[in-house]
C-alpha cells in the first residue's frame, strides 16, 4: 500500500536507509535546493527516483507539517525475530530488544523508536493488534529513525518464550511495588525491555511472562512518567549497563 512520508528528516532517512520502495519525491515550489533538501535531491537522483516540484498547497494536503518535501513510498518492511538476532550477531553483541505492548499513541511510538535507534537496539517487537504501527506520522515522530530499525509484529507472550529459549532476559517496565529499582537489576547482557500501554501498562499475560519487573524511582510530585519518557530512560539505563556498546 502506498503512503506519503513528509518532513525533511523523515524523507532523507527513508532515502538513506533504502529499505523500502520510494516511488517519487515532491518538493514545494519556492523551496531552495540547499542543505538537507539538496541531499534529498542528490540521493533521489542517484537512485533514479523522480523528483518533481508542486504547489505548496498540494503538500499541505499531505500534512501541514510537511517542511516543503514529501515522498511517496511503499509498505514498511516488517521483519521476523530471527532477523533481529542476526543483526545482533553481525555486531557481535548480546541481543538488545525493545518490546512495546499496545503503545497506541503515534507520538509515543515514534519517540520510543527514535530512542531505540540512538542506543543501538537490534530490534523492536510490536503486538499483532491494539497498537500503533509504523505509519507516516510515526515516521515523522521518530524523525526517520524507524527506517533504520528492524521492527516486527508478533504475539508478544509467545515471542517472550522464544526469547527465553535463547537466554535473553525479559525485563518489563512496571510501576508496581513488586518491581525492582535499576540498582537491583542487572541490565547487562542479552536483554529485551518491555514497555506497556500508556494507560494500563503491560497486559497481564505479558507482565507475568517477564523474568523481572523494573520501576524507575521518583521523588517529585508527579506520580509517573508517560510511556515514551519512561521507556527512553530505561533504554538509556540498559545501554549504560552494556558499556554504551
Amino acid at each position: 500500500m502506498k503512503e506519503w512520508i513528509y518532513g525533511r528528516n523523515p524523507v532523507y532517512e527513508v532515502l538513506r536507509a533504502a529499505r523500502r520502495q520510494v516511488l517519487q519525491v515532491i518538493i514545494a515550489q519556492g523551496v531552495q535546493e540547499k542543505g538537507q533538501i539538496s541531499e534529498i535531491v542528490r540521493l533521489a537522483n542517484k537512485k533514479g527516483i523522480s523528483v518533481q516540484q508542486a504547489p505548496r498547497k498540494q503538500l499541505d494536503k499531505i500534512s501541514p507539517t510537511n517542511q516543503g518535501v514529501a515522498a511517496q513510498v511503499g509498505d514498511y518492511p516488517y521483519v521476523q525475530l530471527t532477523d533481529m538476532f542476526e543483526r545482533a550477531q553481525s555486531f557481535k553483541q548480546p541481543p538488545f530488544f525493545l518490546m512495546l505492548d499496545a503503545v497506541q499513541d503515534p507520538q509515543n511510538l515514534g519517540t520510543l523508536l527514535r530512542t531505540a535507534e540512538v542506543v543501538g537496539v537490534h530490534g523492536v517487537l510490536l503486538p499483532l493488534r491494539q497498537t500503533a504501527t509504523v505509519t507516516a506520522s510515526v515516521v515523522a515522530a521518530s524523525s526517520g529513525a524507524s527506517e533504520h530499525l528492524l521492527i516486527g509484529q508478533a504475539n508478544l507472550a509467545q515471542a517472550i518464550e522464544s526469547l527465553k529459549q535463547e537466554n535473553v532476559w525479559v525485563v518489563g517496565l512496571h510501576g508496581g511495588e513488586q518491581a525492582q529499582t535499576p540498582d537491583k537489576i542487572n541490565l547487562k547482557g542479552a536483554l529485551a525491555l518491555v514497555v506497556g500501554n500508556e494507560g494500563q501498562g503491560m497486559r497481564q499475560l505479558v507482565r507475568k511472562s517477564c523474568d523481572l519487573l523494573l520501576r524507575l524511582p521518583m521523588r517529585g510530585k508527579i506520580e509517573s512518567l508517560n510511556a515514551a519518557a519512561a521507556g527512553s530512560v530505561a533504554l538509556y539505563l540498559a545501554w549504560q549497563a552494556r558499556g554504551y556498546q
